[in-house]
């Protein structure tokens, strides 16, 4: 398993009538997660996109809303994977409010397609590499 935190802080664009962090940002939070974890890999979305010629397109989402996030508060999104890699890549989420509580919690699944043929390929071998020891029994 392979697990990585990084913190974000709600901004006020960000927030509703309420003061709550609008729900339609979270996915943008599991995004600042994901691409933080693979960061943490030495890669790139960037590079795996540029150089290696991979995309990764989300095929699925869902969310469960525990309780909101409010305007400038420190949250804490751990991103993990249970499990290494195949035919997609699932991270599970969990976004924690500054006193530690669960606000939101998740999973999104993505895919990986070739630049140039536009067709779903398998798991990229450097980053099955980069991940293969968190995984090791």
């Amino acid at each position: 398993m392979y697990t990585h935190e990084t913190q974000i802080r709600v901004r006020y664009s960000e927030t509703d009538q309420m003061g709550y962090a609008y729900y339609g940002n979270y996915a943008q939070y599991y995004e600042v997660g994901r691409v933080e974890m693979i960061r943490s890999l030495d890669l790139t979305y960037k590079s795996l996109e540029e150089e290696h010629g991979i995309l990764m397109p989300v095929v699925s989402l869902d969310m469960r809303f525990v309780r909101p996030a409010h305007y400038d508060e420190l949250l804490t999104i751990k991103t993990t994977l249970a499990k290494l890699p195949v035919e997609y890549i699932v991270f599970q989420v969990e976004v924690y409010n500054e006193a530690g509580k669960l606000v939101n919690s998740g999973r999104i699944r993505l895919c990986f397609v070739d630049v140039k043929s536009n067709q779903r390929v398998s798991t990229p071998k450097l980053l099955v590499d980069k991940l293969s020891p968190f995984f090791a029994v």
